[in-house]
């Protein structure tokens, strides 16, 4: 078990100066609609949003533009039903490491990056230092990502899979 200062110097160690120094942006009313309807459809062409906001076409383009600019709209996704995909199983799972330097975090989380299973990663405080969404196929796909792809990685110390039972809410919804 992690005393306090060593759950905080390794959430700290896997922050980039851009997530320390990343300002929010003024957004208006007419900003928080646009957003509000890019959440809900993100396929409304500008004037469909420009209609349902009450401004003209250009004013709309140029404030998502800027929303893109400024990182506020960070992509545009599709979201698709892992179980009509084949990939029906949904794993969240706890992962500490051994050692907490910059060094250790930092290829974790290349290690991740390349993990096409992992759809999600967070860095975490309290007992483990990773939380991960894991997706599979059925359990003896996820068991082999477990075996052969997570639990080969370098300073790996302690994991625990969550299994999804069911979804109760899921949005991307912010605003």
């Amino acid at each position: 078990m992690k005393n306090k200062t060593q759950t905080e110097d390794s959430a700290n160690t896997y922050l980039t100066s851009a997530d320390l120094n990343n300002p929010t942006v003024p957004l208006d009313v007419k900003d928080l609609a646009i957003l509000r309807l890019l959440q809900n459809n993100a396929r409304m062409s500008v004037k469909e949003i420009s209609e349902a906001v009450q401004l003209s076409t250009t004013p709309v383009h140029e404030r998502i533009k800027r929303l893109e600019a400024n990182g506020v709209i960070k992509q545009y996704a599709t979201l698709i039903d892992g179980a009509k995909v084949r990939k029906g199983l949904m794993v969240i799972c706890y992962v500490s490491l051994n050692q907490h330097s910059k060094k250790s975090g930092t290829q974790f989380i290349k290690l991740i990056n390349e993990l096409p299973e992992v759809v999600e990663c967070y860095s975490i405080s309290g007992e483990f230092d990773f939380m991960l969404k894991i997706v599979a196929e059925d359990m003896n796909s996820y068991y082999n990502f477990h075996v052969n792809k997570l639990s080969q990685a370098e300073n790996i110390g302690q994991v625990q899979s969550v299994f999804i039972m069911g979804v109760v809410k899921q949005t991307h919804v912010l605003i």
